[in-house]
């Protein structure tokens, strides 16, 4: 599910049960991170599935990638691993007005 960052952000911040998770490469994250989030490189392929389906599916994601591309597409891969809430950063991290610190 696309959400705009205020609607993303006012979720995140009222769910007791939220997990942030950034899908960008390692590269991108050494640039600076949404606080608080995870990184699983969702171009690890493979990898990034088995990753994925390490995750509690109890939890509820708030992932983010750069633009917001990558983001869905990852919200998608999680859909279809059984996970109910994953809700997608329209716009990424470029749309981001929020803090960014570094990983």
């Amino acid at each position: 599910m696309d959400l705009t960052q205020e609607d993303w952000v006012s979720q995140y911040e009222a769910d007791d049960n939220a997990v942030i998770l950034d899908v960008r490469t390692e590269n991108e994250c050494n640039e600076g991170i949404i606080a608080n989030s995870i990184n699983i490189d969702i171009y690890e392929g493979q990898g990034f599935i088995q990753k994925i389906e390490d995750l509690d599916k109890s939890k509820n994601y708030y992932v983010y990638c750069r633009s917001g591309a990558r983001s869905a597409k990852a919200c998608e891969v999680m859909e279809s691993l059984g996970f109910d809430n994953a809700y997608n950063l329209q716009g990424g991290i470029l749309g981001w007005s929020g803090d960014i610190v570094s990983p």
